[in-house]
């Protein structure tokens, strides 16, 4: 099978761009032929602001995938992140070649202008099944007027043209919360297929995780990340155990000063040493505020046979499948600080290890993913009366 992948990579390498690597990766060894069409938004200010103010539509963008289509000749696509150079426009253009095509939403930036569903410290759905224009008003996107209006203006135009709806043969959604989001921001809920990503089995641990005494988060530093209640819990219960914070942001600098006894503060690293510092380590704790689409890292400590804590918000408990005082209200210092404490029970942190990693085992690794993904683009091939030689699955 050959499969274009088209994703606009981030400026910071982040979970999406990971994302798309490790299918990519996934899918050659299972011998499939893949190939990137891909841009990076530039991080010159003016020529950033000139792409943006394409960000509804860039034609030029529509005429590489166009000579990308004659070029490959692929079966089907595969679309990421169109945010915000590559454009919608490669959407149409793809449909207009007649490319059987799938969208994995990894934010909500069909229905939200920021792609968060969050805002001023809160989840927000004002914009869910109405219109984006809300966020303009509330200076969603990088807190201004104009970049707002450019994400509103994308959402808004392409909603209207039926860009999404006609050109997007499935759209692939990690979790039952995202499919109700993409309902109620009037996806046809015929085409929406909930199909949880995968991640890379980083292997086995040489200890149990009761024998490591860290604590570890990992990611950005900022608001929507609920490290101010994490730490506040932290203080408050004072477990006989270190918490390690892996990663940088805004707040890093703010939050270092007020941190209390037993928080480390470790600074950015790459996603190979996070995931050595996972087989390490004892619990992740993620304690997020906002919906996020997947938790990407949640499920990469739970193929680390981590326990896991984290605050109980959008599909988080959708995706952790169980509960067991590991999924305190998110934003509550006390029941955060009473699920700290369970961190200290050795007995409690293997069991709970264990049962995640055989749910990673059973619906998030490679080995059940691309099979999975493999069929999700058979049936798309399939719905157009195509047929393709070669490796079918895997």
């Amino acid at each position: 099978m050959r499969i274009l992948q088209v994703h606009n990579a981030y400026r910071q390498y982040g979970g999406e761009d990971s994302v798309v690597a490790m299918e990519r990766a996934a899918l050659v060894a299972a011998g499939h032929t893949v190939e990137l069409f891909g841009r990076t938004n530039d991080v010159d200010k003016l020529r950033s602001a000139g792409r943006l103010l394409l960000a509804p539509w860039n034609p030029f963008s529509a005429k590489e995938v166009a000579e990308k289509i004659a070029a490959f000749q692929p079966d089907v696509a595969h679309i990421h992140n169109t945010w915000f150079g590559v454009t919608p426009s490669a959407v149409a253009e793809l449909h207009k070649h007649g490319i059987p095509t799938v969208m994995t939403t990894h934010n909500y930036r069909l229905v939200c202008a920021n792609a968060l569903l969050y805002r001023n410290h809160a989840t927000c759905v004002d914009c869910v099944g109405t219109g984006p224009w809300a966020g303009i008003r509330h200076r969603c996107y990088r807190d201004s007027v104009v970049a707002s209006a450019a994400a509103a203006a994308t959402i808004s135009w392409n909603r209207r043209r039926r860009t999404w709806a006609e050109g997007i043969d499935r759209f692939l959604v990690s979790t039952e919360f995202a499919k109700d989001v993409f309902l109620r921001g009037g996806i046809p809920a015929e085409k929406i297929e909930i199909m949880p990503l995968f991640v890379a089995d980083p292997g086995p641990r040489r200890s149990p995780p009761s024998a490591s005494r860290t604590v570890m988060f990992a990611g950005r530093i900022d608001r929507a990340k609920g490290l101010d209640t994490l730490l506040a819990a932290w203080e408050k219960a004072s477990p006989d155990l270190e918490l390690l914070i892996l990663g940088d942001g805004p707040l890093r600098a703010e939050l270092e000063t007020v941190a209390p006894p037993g928080v480390r503060f470790a600074g950015w690293k790459d996603r190979s040493e996070v995931g050595e510092t996972m087989l390490a380590a004892r619990t992740l704790v993620f304690p997020s505020d906002a919906y996020e689409m997947f938790a990407l890292t949640m499920v990469e400590g739970m193929a680390a046979q981590m326990s896991i804590i984290a605050g109980d918000v959008g599909p988080r408990r959708e995706v952790l499948g169980s509960d067991d005082g590991a999924l305190p209200p998110a934003g509550d210092v006390d029941a955060w600080a009473r699920s700290l404490l369970r961190a200290e029970d050795d007995d409690w942190v293997d069991e709970v290890a264990a049962m995640a990693r055989s749910r990673y085992e059973e619906i998030y690794s490679p080995q059940v993913g691309v099979p999975r993904l493999v069929a999700q683009y058979q049936a798309v091939i399939g719905h157009r009366g195509r047929r393709v030689d070669g490796p079918q699955a895997v």
